[in-house]
């Protein structure tokens, strides 16, 4: 009845070791750097490096898991007999989890006798990793595939993914915000406090003046939202700005008493759009 395996994707920016050391499977994106090409890890990856070349003027794109990639991951569990979960990428921001769709598809034909669920988590960087790790949890706990699946559904729309970002030129770049509100926002110091949407979209909720405030903003979204503001699971994900995660952390821990469980660099994958200095807080809310 427990015999499955989850699967992910290194969207969701926890260490290959650490997944491996739930259990979890887990398929690389890519992303291309002056003209080369590079399969993501944060932890095959110098990420510093990765952002110090961000802040030098170096530009990053991205690519999706193709279904090919995803039916090399999925073939051999299935074929030694497990049952499989994939939990992946937003589909608000990627196409990768409609490859791990197609993929499910074509290998169920081929293993009828198993049980392929995908879910899309509507969730990226340490918000889709927070989800695994629920998943795990439950599994662990006797569930079954279906009953984790349907676990990890419920929990979904109660995720929430509160985040800011140090340069606003970067969201020009992805086509979220004008060259000018770029240019005055960064010349007046503007920084916008957004989060992940229930259709997994990135959305600008507002705007206040400097870093500090962002950050205290982002602890207010806690105090107002969080499920289990005292014991539930904080993960915070950053690009390079660790001193910022350290007070947001202690801003929680003050008022709350609550511990972050896991502090993850945001990967090149979601830094190429967001850029160096992005700050994320991930938890289970009332609602998003």
């Amino acid at each position: 009845m427990n015999d499955f395996v989850i699967c992910t994707d290194s969207a969701s920016d926890i260490k290959k070791e650490t997944l491996e050391s739930w259990g979890v499977h887990s398929v690389s994106l890519t992303f291309r750097f002056n003209g080369e090409d590079k399969v993501y890890y944060n932890d095959e990856v110098d990420v510093l490096d990765f952002y110090n070349k961000m802040r030098a003027g170096g530009v990053a794109k991205t690519a999706a898991v193709n279904p090919g990639e995803f039916s090399a991951m999925f073939e051999p569990i299935l074929s030694a007999g497990s049952d499989l979960l994939y939990l992946g990428f937003s589909s608000g921001l990627s196409t990768t989890y409609n490859s791990a769709r197609i993929a499910a598809e074509t290998l169920s034909a081929k293993y009828p006798e198993r049980k392929i669920i995908t879910v899309d988590t509507l969730a990226a960087s340490a918000g889709e990793g927070l989800l695994v790790r629920l998943a795990v949890n439950k599994k662990n706990d006797g569930a079954s595939v279906e009953e984790t699946a349907d676990y990890v559904k419920a929990m979904i729309p109660k995720l929430c993914h509160w985040f800011t970002v140090d340069d606003l030129v970067y969201l020009q770049r992805g086509g979220r915000i004008s060259a000018a509100s770029a240019f005055f926002g960064n010349a007046l110091g503007i920084k916008p406090v957004l989060h992940v949407d229930d259709e997994g979209h990135l959305v600008n909720v507002s705007k206040v003046r400097g870093r500090r405030s962002a950050i205290n903003m982002l602890a207010d979204k806690y105090d107002e939202l969080a499920d289990d503001r005292e014991g539930g699971i904080v993960y915070i994900s950053h690009a390079d700005c660790m001193r910022d995660v350290e007070q947001l952390a202690n801003i929680i821990k003050q008022k709350h008493g609550a511990s972050v469980e896991i502090v993850t660099d945001v990967g090149p994958v979601i830094g190429a759009h967001s850029g160096p200095g992005t700050l994320a807080l991930f938890f289970v809310g009332k609602n998003k």
